[in-house]
């Protein structure tokens, strides 16, 4: 309440200019259920040169809660020209049940209008609806409801791009109806998958690049924000949203290149300020969301340029002062995370407004367990592999060893799911483990993490696990401990020592097993 009410006593310091501001607005007819989404069209008469840049125009709607809790929601441009009448939207998710009322607030150039166009609308029940994913300890998240989430899925970075560059699966990952979110999404949620990582970048949700896409998805556009990216966004996250998947969006520089200047410039800054307040406007709403993720691979882009890397410290304040200004303009406080290839940046785990820490892992997924517990308990977040697989090197020919490429699938999602982390590790190559059907493996994943779920009610204690020349985990959810047991040897394992119990049990050779002790 006082850090709103301070934002308001600044926005409203100085008069418009004669005739702008808020003309009139459109707003939901019924009541809204809780967690579902509320439209608001606001007309205004305003000038500038670009109306996606706040420094010249923008518009925030001025939310007070049943409880009291009053929120800003940032809106977005939609049309209109400058000098004349502008038509702007909100999107807003109410996560309170009641009535709340509504103003909007113009600014124009450092100036403010005084709250206009206000209203009331109400909030029902949620009719099945959960809200917004936060943190919630290191074993799950937790949404605004209390209902307990672990996310289990796959990297699908982005829809096919017309031309791939795979020196192997070219013709493979060029095939666009196979691999576009209307084909991905709904297969993943019938694997039981219900989380995956997706990117903005120059082929995948360009939102702010003209032209040259590589993806035939996508129009060419003058404006600042391009409309057929936009509105693919648009769509996905309300396919996803139907799937009851939910995604880490990895948001990317925009159209830029992530230089030393992007990091310290006040100009480069202000434009990715910029970027990312459209981003919350337009999709924060979204209950799809359930991670803004800012960079994939920042150490690589420190280390873009051998001879002269960006210093880490300049990194990691750029982290603290993003993470700061996202929190400030996010209504609903989605979950906030990066991600590093493998390198660690001093401090960047320990920024106050990361929730989640992250790293790539590939060829070394036994790695996996140990790399969680450590981060996590050092760091006191919770910790994610955001991708793993047997070989990152996409020169290779992944046929040359399918099998162990399988096999690994399988064991960093098992690995993931006995390790306090809330989101099973996500695997790279989503083309080929399509085409090769691995992803079937999720399903038997799933069944036992919704077990887990509910035995436990959430509570997950790490259990002692033995068994000689293989890799065994233990997790007691309740009065339940469930086992996994990786036997890469030539010969079968008939004991596996759980706490102070051995147990009689079957592991084939170069297999796996799971099982349950009451």
């Amino acid at each position: 309440m006082r850090k709103t009410s301070l934002i308001l006593a600044l926005l409203l310091g100085c008069a418009l200019p004669s005739g702008a501001g808020v003309l009139r607005t459109e707003a939901p007819q019924k009541a809204v259920p809780q967690y579902g989404r509320a439209d608001f069209t606001i007309y205004v008469q305003g000038s500038w040169d670009n109306p996606w840049l706040q420094e010249e125009a923008a518009l925030d709607m001025q939310v007070t809660a049943p409880s009291g809790k009053v929120l800003l929601v940032p809106c977005f441009y939609v049309s209109g020209e400058s000098g004349g009448q502008s038509r702007w939207e909100a999107r807003f998710t109410p996560q309170e049940k009641g009535r709340y009322s509504y103003a909007f607030i113009y600014r124009e150039k450092g100036k403010a209008e005084s709250p206009a166009g206000g209203g009331r609308f109400k909030v029902t029940g949620p009719r099945g609806r959960h809200g917004i994913l936060h943190t919630n300890g290191l074993w799950t998240l937790r949404y605004d409801d209390g209902t307990l989430f672990r996310g289990i899925g796959e990297n699908l970075c982005w829809e096919s791009r017309t031309e791939d560059d795979s020196k192997y699966f070219k013709t493979l990952h060029e095939q666009h109806e196979r691999f576009s979110y209307p084909a991905m999404l709904p297969k993943l949620a019938s694997q039981g998958g219900n989380f995956t990582r997706m990117w903005m970048c120059s082929w995948n949700f360009p939102i702010d690049r003209p032209d040259r896409f590589n993806n035939a998805r996508y129009t060419p556009a003058d404006t600042w924000i391009n409309p057929s990216a936009a509105l693919r966004l648009d769509r996905t996250l309300a396919l996803a949203e139907s799937l009851d998947i939910r995604i880490m969006l990895c948001l990317g520089p925009g159209d830029v290149t992530p230089d030393r200047d992007f990091f310290i410039s006040g100009q480069a800054k202000a434009r990715w300020r910029n970027y990312l307040r459209y981003i919350v406007a337009r999709w924060g709403c979204s209950p799809s969301v359930a991670m803004w993720e800012f960079f994939n691979e920042i150490d690589n882009i420190q280390f873009r340029r051998a001879d002269a890397p960006i210093p880490a410290e300049e990194i990691v304040a750029w982290h603290r002062e993003m993470a700061a200004y996202l929190r400030s303009i996010d209504p609903y406080g989605h979950i906030v995370t990066t991600s590093i290839s493998h390198r660690d940046l001093p401090g960047l785990n320990d920024v106050e407004g990361i929730d989640i820490n992250q790293k790539h892992i590939y060829c070394a997924t036994g790695a996996i367990p140990e790399t969680i517990r450590r981060y996590g308990h050092r760091h006191g977040k919770p910790y994610v592999i955001g991708e793993y697989g047997y070989e990152w090197d996409w020169s290779k020919n992944f046929d040359d060893f399918a099998e162990e490429m399988k096999t690994d699938f399988r064991r960093g999602l098992w690995y993931g799911l006995f390790s306090p982390t809330p989101v099973l590790p996500l695997s790279w190559w989503w083309e080929w483990f399509d085409r090769e059907g691995t992803a079937q493996v999720l399903r038997e994943v799933r069944k036992v993490s919704d077990e887990m779920l509910r035995a436990g009610k959430g509570s997950f204690i790490p259990v002692e696990a033995r068994a000689e020349g293989a890799d065994a985990y233990a997790v007691r959810c309740g009065r339940k401990t469930w086992v996994y047991v990786y036997n890469p040897g030539d010969k079968a394992l008939t004991r596996v020592t759980v706490g102070e119990k051995e147990i009689k049990t079957a592991v084939p050779a170069k297999g796996e097993a799971i099982f349950v002790i009451k």
